[in-house]
């Protein structure tokens, strides 16, 4: 079996250069020890008339092959539809989609192109594993080229509820496109229930055991909560210990604790929540001042969209006024960081923690809960504060759970963090340690290919529906309609 992963950038990033994602943490050791060809974006322009493909270059057993994507259609594809519209669709945010005809227009382009890039893979023995939200299309595009080996999708962010996913423009489009895939795979329960519940409300499907029925015949829904090596981080963290950036760290704390947030640079990270709940927690716990900081470390990220430029500025504004209200000479309250940092000295960060504060207002899995309790010292173990609303919530349930929009109650559970004895954070850490060795990545990684492999296709029909290929044409009828 050769196994293609796609996605829509490609990580080469080592344990010594910065990883932004739980995407390319996850993939990357995958390919390295599988053999797969993780195929992606190269983020460049190219020729659309020559050879798609960049660079095709080993990484272990398996390979990576990057594409020039046209130019044309990047950034209505990218910064336009993946991002302005499904991105904040997907994180219960329909308040901020922005999007028009174009965006979608390119998005199906894009898509199209890919599949096309795609066939230089194709073969008997091929199996097609498709990632996340910049792809949905891309199953039917790769049918409507006659390709009839297992695709696979999973979604690596959440899937909303109904009434939220049908305020993206072109909604049924796009999901009767998806059912071309033959299993389609997601972080939650939750997740998988919301998206049978817009097949059945919107589109009039019925799901039978997980199994729906549609113009391109038979598709698999089913639920695999991606995971890390436990083992493999565990022995980074202890490595990262002795690095200087990490021993610095622990030196400027003195006697104090350190409480840390590992974020992209996302309004989907709650960090504006997290950052007034450090601030209330102040208050609240005068005798806290001086005894603990707060670390965020929040990596830039689509800084060409508004909404994150805005939110640039607000925590930028927040920390300023925080440390203005609380901070002495000798103590800031909030040190924040905009830049990334490698995974080793990320692990060591994580080690030198007292707390880790994963507050997301919504998320699909957020690996970073899951690395903080694999970088702990057995013996001596921080607590992980986490949000019900992360994806991670429905393993990690020895976690101090929060409420990411209840200020003082995340205050609160925050101090309860910093106080909590040896004994109950050792009972905790082992508990959530238990879950995170039985459900690693690599058995996320095997349980989708298997599953892939079992599942049969029965086509019902040919498919009918007529693919966007020519913007001018799109944009005609779009006016038209």
């Amino acid at each position: 079996m050769s196994v293609i992963v796609v996605s829509n950038r490609v990580s080469r990033a080592k344990t010594d250069g910065p990883v932004t994602g739980g995407l390319a943490a996850a993939l990357l050791p995958m390919v390295r020890d599988s053999g797969a060809i993780w195929v992606g974006s190269s983020g460049q322009a190219g020729d659309a008339t020559g050879d798609p493909f960049a660079r095709i270059e080993a990484l272990g057993t398996g390979e990576l092959a990057t594409v020039n994507l046209p130019p044309m259609h990047y950034r209505n594809y990218y910064e336009g539809f993946a991002n302005s519209v499904l991105w904040p669709a997907v994180h219960t945010r329909p308040d901020l989609i922005r999007g028009g005809a174009d965006d979608y227009a390119s998005y199906r382009e894009v898509n199209a192109f890919m599949a096309r890039a795609l066939l230089r893979f194709n073969g008997p023995d091929a199996v097609f594993w498709i990632q996340d939200y910049h792809f949905l299309t891309l199953g039917a595009e790769l049918r409507r080229l006659d390709v009839s080996c297992p695709l696979g999708f999973f979604l690596h962010t959440p899937w909303a509820d109904r009434r939220t996913m049908a305020a993206v423009p072109h909604h049924v489009d796009l999901v009767e496109a998806m059912l071309a895939f033959d299993l389609i795979g997601f972080q939650t329960v939750d997740d998988r229930q919301n998206f049978e519940d817009y097949l059945q409300s919107e589109l009039g499907l019925s799901v039978v055991d997980g199994t729906v029925a549609s113009e391109w015949g038979l598709t698999q829904l089913a639920t695999f909560p991606i995971g890390i090596d436990f083992e493999e981080f565990s022995r980074r963290a202890t490595k990262a210990a002795g690095l200087p950036e990490v021993a610095r760290l622990r030196a400027s704390l003195q006697s104090a604790r350190l409480a840390l947030g590992v974020d992209r640079l996302d309004y989907s990270k709650g960090i504006t929540n997290r950052m007034s709940a450090f601030d209330r927690m102040l208050e609240m716990e005068p005798s806290l001042k001086r005894a603990v900081s707060l670390l965020q470390v929040a990596v830039p990220s689509r800084g060409n969209i508004r909404a994150y430029r805005e939110l640039k500025t607000e925590l930028s504004t927040l920390v300023g006024e925080i440390n203005g209200r609380h901070g002495e000479a000798d103590w800031t309250p909030i040190r924040y960081l905009n830049k990334g940092f490698s995974q080793l000295t990320l692990a060591g960060f994580y080690r030198v923690a007292n707390v880790g504060l994963v507050t997301p207002l919504h998320d699909g899995m957020n690996l970073v809960a899951k690395e903080y309790v694999a970088a702990q010292n057995p013996f001596d173990p921080g607590v992980l504060v986490l949000s019900s609303f992360a994806g991670a919530a429905k393993q990690l349930d020895a976690a101090l759970m929060v409420n990411p929009h209840d200020i003082d109650a995340m205050a609160r559970q925050t101090a309860v963090a910093l106080a909590m004895g040896l004994e109950e954070r050792r009972e905790r850490w082992q508990s959530m340690v238990s879950k995170l060795k039985t459900s690693s990545v690599q058995r996320w990684f095997a349980d989708f290919l298997r599953m892939l492999s079992a599942v049969r296709r029965t086509p019902l029909r040919a498919a009918t529906r007529p693919i966007v290929l020519d913007l001018a044409s799109w944009r005609k009828s779009a006016r038209g309609a």
